[in-house]
């Protein structure tokens, strides 16, 4: 039985008697939210402590910051140009496949949105407003909160602070290199109890909206996942291939984080054993630090597809005849607007409302639509934003030659 100590088979072991558990008893299965938030909440708190400290140690460890500019600027074109096909790609998915056609939207106009859009207003999705918010109130504050992009900030200012002092810095970042590895300790007995949040993420979403609710919305469904698994093995799959290794052998090497993510709808959850394998893997620490954090803003693929997708379907939904100008304007807003969702359950939600507030020619309650089913979808994106930061983060390791090969690096090669 010592296939059941594998953290994998747990987790798949859970998902299923989640599964089980939300359409048996669905109300009780309902209940089980707590247990997935639990889990979520004590990897939220090492996130960004983690970031912090990785990202100092290697810029700090680094010494060039010509290098560290570089590899920052690199990452930044890359995601732009990965999450702009992402999202091309699922408005050419929702147009051929025109699966809002004939959805009733009658009883659209009496769900509560409330919740998303209110969120939607207060988190303003300005492009100078997002930037202005990278900006922390303070260092403390930015950590406390976990915020991953303010957290990035303050860490790549203190680490460029401490290179430039050369061997004056080398004993506190001895120091931090000591406390990064308490963390990813702390990372690993948290993990051990990763299948209970699995577990009550599985029979929450089962028994909150019944699998009854996928079966109206099912096209849509389908053409997501379809679009998503397309994405993944042909556009990352080539990106992979061209740099040496293999995509379906790394998704294979990164499966204990893809199935934590599939049982928690988040990618967040993986985010910081994810890490640990990219290094595992033969990514140097510097790169990992600075790739996999800015990613989880700037390179959500999955949340990009899935955005441009129900953006459509919607319009489809409503009867809405959009211009070939319109669907390119509705592309430029949400180049823009798919830069603040975040790897959290539910931000892609609040992401769309606020893409739809700015593009007018789509009703936003519409939205209404999408709330049974967009739990279920939330899985594909996020497991489609775990293995585009995984690749990213390869990419610009090797491009950049901060990349040792190793075991691992061995087992995924292209052969």
């Amino acid at each position: 039985m010592k296939w059941l100590k594998n953290l994998t088979v747990q987790v798949i072991i859970a998902i299923i008697l989640g599964i089980i558990v939300g359409t048996i008893w669905p109300e009780f299965g309902a209940s089980l939210k707590i247990l997935a938030d639990m889990f979520i909440k004590l990897i939220k708190m090492l996130i960004a402590p983690i970031i912090f400290l990785t990202v100092v140690i290697g810029i700090g460890g680094m010494g060039d910051m010509k290098k560290v500019g570089k590899i920052g600027g690199k990452a930044l074109l890359y995601f732009e140009i990965v999450s702009t096909i992402a999202l091309a790609i699922g408005i050419a998915v929702a147009v051929i496949v025109n699966a809002g056609a004939g959805i009733d939207t009658s009883k659209a106009a009496d769900a509560d949105i409330s919740k998303y859009t209110t969120a939607a207003e207060e988190s303003d999705h300005g492009l100078m407003t997002f930037i202005y918010n990278i900006i922390p109130e303070n260092v403390i504050g930015a950590l406390a909160d976990g915020q991953l992009l303010p957290t990035l900030f303050a860490a790549i200012l203190f680490g460029v602070a401490a290179a430039s002092l050369g061997e004056k810095s080398r004993p506190v970042i001895t120091f931090f290199e000591q406390v990064s590895e308490i963390f990813f300790k702390i990372v690993g007995i948290v993990m051990k109890v990763s299948p209970i949040g699995a577990f009550g993420a599985m029979a929450y979403t089962i028994g909150n909206f019944g699998l009854g609710s996928l079966k109206s919305l099912g096209l849509l469904m389908a053409a997501v996942y379809i679009t998503m698994f397309l994405f993944i093995v042909f556009v990352l799959g080539t990106i992979a291939r061209y740099f040496g290794f293999n995509i379906f052998k790394f998704i294979g090497y990164i499966k204990d984080e893809i199935f934590l993510v599939i049982g928690t709808s988040s990618s967040e959850s993986a985010l910081p054993s994810m890490m640990r394998k990219l290094e595992g893997l033969g990514c140097s620490k510097q790169v990992v630090g600075l790739v996999v954090p800015t990613g989880y803003s700037f390179n959500l693929d999955g949340t990009s597809i899935y955005l441009s997708m129900a953006a459509l379907f919607i319009a489809q939904a409503y009867g809405i005849e959009l211009t070939w100008i319109q669907i390119a304007t509705l592309l430029g807003v949400l180049m823009i607007t798919s830069k603040g969702a975040a790897g959290v359950t539910g931000s892609g939600f609040i992401t769309l409302a606020a893409t739809l507030a700015a593009f007018p020619m789509v009703p936003v309650e519409g939205i209404a639509l999408l709330i049974g089913v967009d739990r279920f979808m939330s899985e594909a994106r996020a497991v489609t934003n775990l293995i585009g930061n995984g690749v990213a983060c390869v990419v610009v390791s090797k491009s950049e030659k901060e990349f040792e090969s190793t075991e691992a690096a061995a087992a995924i090669a292209t052969k």
